[in-house]
């Protein structure tokens, strides 16, 4: 079934569904709705949106299809009048599936009440089952008061994985798509022909090395010395940072939106926590790659983005132990900019410690907009990679999942409170574990002396031309 371009607007009493489905017969058009959820089927069309609060099917709500322009309007009734439907822009969310209903932990089969004999059936288990586990808390009483009230401890056994396959990507949920990764010119990938079956901790030796083994000392001074151009870079103002503005989505965005995946995302509170400081690392290598090409992306593009990843890169994003997904430390968040500070002074183009500083205000703005503009953001990079022949895998292993999660379940609370964090950052050059201080200096002193020198030379030459008068 083919998912038809929509839009979605309202009224004070109605919800209004504009769908473009050209060439069909209007008295094949099928609407159900059920509570939130509404679907619509023409043949060959097939929508199902879940709006955020209920809605009516009754006298008045209409469907009208307009031959000419090809658009179905559906207009349905609020069950609460006046109450305003949010995020009706966000195609994503709306596409998602309904989220899915908990389980009980325990489930009733059979109850039988009446049966005096299952009663006293019940009550002998009941009482066997308590003398059994006092028996066995009176004997590790009786033991840790010989053993001066010290009570047994046995140290778990590591669990052994028998598996070489590993996962990686969104939530972990992907594998396969490196496994013939040597016969392409894949030059972001660092683990090689062990991307597959490469364990976390492995995964994260690797990419340091490789940062290590890129880092040029040289290549840093000059870009230090010489900086008029990233001075430049440094003054471009991103469009995405002036939030003014009335938000709308693009028709080319919201074609994107409608190829992503619908799917219900379950994560853990560890998961969503770092899921956020991926996020980060994403919009520093948006905000990297914008700012040095200004919008007008290169052939060298998604090289770019993808390198400054590491979860890209080196399948190895950050990794955070929590106790709140919408808490965040300033140690885990320096660590999280850390990696990719490193990445943007070994790998691009401009290779500036302020440039990286830029970049990261950057983040602090883009998050600041809210999941709608951050959500702009991975599309436009969706949009680069996706038209690049080996490198568009990052997006399915990621972006993809991204956007549908940003939209369906990110906070923009949490956003706002991280671009605060973010702007107020402080990374000190002595974290990134380079000497940068001390190549800085060395590079100032340098230009000193040559400056020096020239100098020297031109009074050498003032007092050669007045001998000779």
């Amino acid at each position: 079934m083919i998912t038809p371009r929509f839009s979605c607007s309202q009224t004070d009493k109605s919800l209004i569904v504009s769908i473009y489905c050209p060439s069909v017969r209007a008295a094949d058009v099928e609407i159900h709705v059920d509570n939130t959820l509404v679907s619509v089927h023409i043949n060959p069309y097939f929508l199902r949106l879940n709006f955020s609060y209920p809605l009516l099917e009754d006298d008045e709500s209409s469907a009208q299809y307009d031959p000419s322009s090809g658009y179905l309007t559906i207009t349905l009734t609020k069950e609460n009048p006046s109450q305003v439907f949010d995020d009706l822009d966000l195609l994503a969310k709306l596409l998602a599936p309904r989220p899915t209903a908990p389980k009980p932990v325990v489930e009733v089969l059979s109850e039988t009440v009446n049966d005096p004999k299952h009663v006293n059936d019940e009550d002998d288990l009941v009482q066997k089952t308590e003398s059994l586990s006092l028996e066995r808390e009176r004997e590790e009483i009786l033991k840790a008061a010989k053993n001066d009230w010290q009570m047994p401890q046995e140290v778990p056994e590591p669990q052994l994985s028998t598996s070489l396959q590993k996962y990686y990507g969104f939530l972990d949920m992907h594998s396969g798509y490196f496994r013939h990764v040597t016969h392409t010119e894949n030059e972001v990938n660092e683990l090689g022909a062990d991307a597959e079956s490469c364990s976390i901790s492995v995964r994260r030796q690797v990419r340091l090395k490789h940062e290590n083994d890129k880092w040029d000392e040289e290549y840093y001074m000059a870009d230090f010395a010489d900086d008029e151009v990233i001075h430049d870079l440094i003054k471009w103002k991103h469009p995405h940072a002036d939030h003014s503005e009335n938000f709308q989505y693009t028709d080319e965005e919201n074609a994107l939106m409608l190829r992503l995946p619908r799917k219900e995302y379950l994560p853990t509170t560890t998961q969503t926590h770092n899921l956020y400081l991926v996020l980060l690392t994403i919009l520093f290598s948006y905000g990297y790659e914008s700012r040095t090409n200004q919008l007008d992306p290169t052939p060298e593009s998604a090289w770019t983005l993808a390198t400054l990843i590491p979860a890209f890169s080196a399948l190895d994003p950050p990794n955070s132990l929590p106790s709140s997904p919408s808490k965040f430390m300033t140690d885990e968040l320096c660590q999280t900019f850390v990696t990719s500070y490193r990445r943007s002074l070994a790998f691009p183009l401009y290779r500036s410690f302020i440039l990286a500083e830029a970049c990261r205000r950057d983040v602090a703005d883009f998050l600041s907009g809210g999941k709608r503009t951050v959500v702009r953001c991975l599309l436009e990079m969706k949009n680069i990679l996706d038209h690049h022949e080996i490198y568009y895998v990052y997006s399915k292993i990621w972006l993809d999942d991204f956007c549908v999660w940003l939209h369906a379940y990110a906070s923009d609370d949490v956003l706002l409170t991280l671009a605060k964090q973010v702007s107020e950052l402080r990374i000190p050059k002595s974290s990134i574990e380079w000497r940068l201080e001390a190549l800085e200096a060395a590079t100032q002193g340098v230009e000193e002396r040559e400056c020096d020198s020239d100098d020297e030379d031109l009074d050498d030459s003032d007092d050669s031309a007045s001998v000779l008068q």
